[in-house]
């Protein structure tokens, strides 16, 4: 039975909307979140299920691994706007059947007339969500550039085909679950406060369990894409509408700063541990270092033996972590600015003398932690695909926070990006996930923010194992690391190793964060008497991975975190 349709506020009511209902094509009740399935030939891991089966069904219909991720992203723009976006950007890691690899940068820039000190009052001090909420919080998009430049240069179907599921996902709707609706309702008053107009998204009465969200301005919005592809939105009537939204609500971003964005195609990082080989986004992403850094850390460890969730292992990781981050802090931001030092602070040398202070029975004080010494000086989504043919492809993309600045463009119906808090607002002082940064991330215009997110593809025997990455803020490189760690050292089936509770530290503040019932009890006791301040949050990250199983099926893996699903065939 279908429930009744909710009107948003100013929405049109079609007088055919019960026809076009009948012939709907997307209409997920039941839902089937399949956390878990196995495919001989293809698998499909993405936030949502209808994104999910969007994606496989391009797969279906000849398309390959970038066919397929292109589709899967302007589903979940349509069908989870918490992170899936337009308005955002991300990164994507590829690797073809004949073993080439690629990083494609779609991440946000800042606009032209940025500048470092934006968010500060007269007296040096920052005024409170000024970076979070409103479009002065939006950098430049870089989404739809990001699939048109990965279509452009591996696609295999029709741009146009691979758009129209999410155009009939916007235009006809799709119903919501109790979480969806609850996550709606939480933020009306934002949208209301942050938009010129009422968006889609304020309904009249609150939204319930199984509403139709209708989205037709972004449904207009995508066929535009659809036609005119990558120039559709950032040149001509999309740009002017960002521009009429940017000077109602006091923004930056003008019609020349989304005409000159492009996306950048990067080297991957690329490093071995023992028999793995693990493929990784590199700067503007500090995902990828982290990553190399927190195995070169343990990997001078018998991490195995220590076991799974010990006391001894989760003090081993955690104290790598530590450094890693702080070294974050210092040394990475966005390379066209600042000269990262990634291969100083990769080498095993290095990790070793950064784990030269360890004390295997006590932790290390975060104050007593700086940086290592060089010569030179949370809502997002992920989805991982393989293909028939051999491709994989691993995406992270975001709006940074949860419904990004919750500034809804006025007449294009997509929500803009609060990834301006991203960058160090002021040196010392952290954002939204608590990270702390410096002048390698300082804000100026055309500069890109740092980011965490770590798309991650790893082969082993020269064909690929896993695919896997996660949402989370600072904590995906930790989640990420959790995930491989839990499979090739302890042995963990991939369901469990994702569904395994989660642990993380950033260096600052000086905590291990710990999932509710995420660690034994005995475990944290343990951890406490050696120094350590344990603080229970939240759950961490929401982890999307398939692996190849010894009999060479795949099998996808959902995270029990979210609405997350899996499907192959």
């Amino acid at each position: 039975m279908i429930h009744h349709l909710k009107i948003p506020v100013l929405a049109i009511v079609l007088i055919g909307w019960a026809l076009q209902l009948s012939a709907q094509k997307y209409i997920p009740f039941p839902y089937a979140l399949e956390k878990e399935s196995v495919g001989d030939s293809a698998m499909v891991v993405s936030a949502h299920p209808l994104a999910t089966k969007v994606g496989v069904e391009v797969l279906q219909a000849g398309g390959n691994a970038v066919d397929a991720a292109v589709a899967v992203q302007f589903a979940l723009a349509v069908v989870y706007p918490q992170a899936g976006n337009i308005g955002g950007g991300g990164f994507a890691i590829y690797r073809t059947k004949d073993e080439k690899v690629a990083a494609l940068d779609f991440r946000e820039k800042a606009p032209a007339a940025a500048f470092e000190k934006m968010y500060l009052d007269s007296l040096g001090e920052v005024i409170p969500d000024r970076s979070r909420l409103g479009v002065l919080a939006a950098g430049v998009p870089g989404t739809v550039d990001g699939m048109w430049e990965l279509h452009k240069k591996y696609g295999k179907l029709p741009w146009s085909t691979l758009l129209a599921p999410a155009i009939e996902l916007a235009d006809k709707g799709f119903q919501m679950t109790q979480k969806e609706a609850d996550a709606l309702n939480a933020e009306r008053s934002n949208f209301l406060h942050n938009s010129p107009l009422i968006p889609a998204f304020v309904s009249q009465q609150p939204w319930e369990f199984r509403d139709w969200l209708i989205q037709k301005d972004l449904a207009s919005t995508l066929r535009t894409i659809a036609e005119k592809g990558r120039d559709g939105f950032y040149i001509g009537g999309i740009p002017a509408l960002v521009v009429h939204t940017m000077e109602k609500k006091k923004g930056l971003i003008t019609e020349q700063d989304m005409a000159n964005y492009h996306s950048v195609w990067r080297v991957p990082l690329e490093f071995d541990y023992k028999k793995l080989h693990i493929i990784t986004m590199p700067p503007p992403s500090s995902g990828g270092i982290i990553l190399q850094q927190l195995f070169g850390m343990v990997g001078q460890y018998n991490l195995k033996s220590m076991g799974f969730h010990s006391a001894a292992a989760v003090h081993l990781m955690v104290e790598a972590e530590r450094r890693s981050y702080a070294d974050r802090a210092e040394h990475m931001g966005d390379p066209d600015f600042w000269k990262v030092p990634v291969t100083q602070i990769t080498t095993p040398a290095y990790l070793k003398e950064r784990m030269k202070d360890f004390n295997k029975t006590m932790a290390t004080p975060s104050k007593e932690i700086a940086a290592g010494r060089v010569k030179e000086s949370e809502e997002t989504t992920h989805y991982c695909i393989v293909d028939p043919q051999g491709n994989a492809i691993s995406v992270t993309t975001t709006l940074n926070d949860s419904y990004g600045s919750r500034s809804v463009v006025s007449g294009a119906g997509f929500i803009l990006n609060n990834e301006m808090d991203d960058f160090s607002v002021k040196p010392g002082a952290p954002n939204l996930y608590g990270a702390v940064g410096g002048k390698a991330n300082a804000i100026a215009g055309n500069k890109r923010p740092l980011s965490s997110m770590t798309p991650t593809i790893i082969t082993k025997k020269n064909k690929v194992w896993m695919v896997v990455g996660t949402p989370g803020g600072t904590t995906i490189p930790t989640s990420v690391f959790q995930t491989i760690v839990n499979v090739a050292e302890f042995g963990l089936p991939l369901p469990e190793a994702l569904q395994a509770g989660r642990f993380h530290h950033q260096w600052l503040p000086d905590q291990i964060f710990v999932e509710p019932n995420g660690l034994p009890e005995e475990v944290v006791n343990t951890l406490k008497s050696m120094g350590h301040t344990v603080h229970p949050r939240d759950p961490i990250g929401r982890v999307e991975a398939i692996i190849r199983l010894p009999d060479g099926n795949w099998q996808g893996a959902a995270d029990h975190r979210g609405n997350d699903a899996s499907k192959g065939f």
